[in-house]
């Protein structure tokens, strides 16, 4: 009996997984076009007005908008994809894809601690709505993880001894 409540848990599992990644994916993509087009206005707006900051060109004020919009883009998409993958192989992301995960999170967190006061109350929401969909889904892959490692499924780790130390004594008694 409880073997089958366990399988039915796995199964529930499996699904919110995917998911929540696929979630993610989608939700990433539509962020990034909402801000590669952001910078491209920004961007068109100050070669159009031909405004400047403090004597800069405006040229190459509306050049780094435009490159700082793809670049966030494509990170985002970089996001989306690794998230995508992870929801059709059903697989934890690896180290490469965690880092960059953990890194577009803690982004969104700081997005969202700023937008609060720039934007408002909505730009937090949707910043902390993505925050959550990320970390839910490094959570339930290393969930996931851990319950194959306790199975057996996984091979062990074994924790090495630590050296000796010879003629260095420690200074607290």
């Amino acid at each position: 009996m409880a073997e089958d409540v366990w399988e039915g848990w796995a199964v529930v599992g499996f699904v919110l997984r995917r998911i929540v990644a696929g979630l993610a994916a989608i939700v990433l993509v539509a962020e990034a076009a909402v801000l590669v087009l952001v910078h491209f206005v920004l961007g068109r707006t100050t070669h159009n007005q031909s405004m400047s900051i403090a004597g800069m060109d405006p040229n190459v004020m509306s050049m780094a908008t435009y490159a700082m919009g793809a670049g966030i883009g494509a990170f985002l998409l970089l996001c989306a994809v690794l998230l995508a993958v992870a929801a059709v192989r059903d697989r934890a992301p690896g180290g490469f894809a965690r880092i960059v995960l953990v890194t577009a999170a803690v982004t969104h967190g700081l997005l969202g601690a700023l937008a609060v006061g720039l934007v408002g109350w909505g730009a937090f929401a949707v910043m902390m709505l993505i925050l959550c969909l990320l970390v839910l889904t490094l959570m339930l892959y290393a969930a996931r993880d851990e319950g194959e490692a306790a199975a057996g499924g996984a091979p062990d780790v074994q924790d090495t001894p630590p050296a000796p130390l010879g003629e260095l004594k420690p200074t607290n008694p």
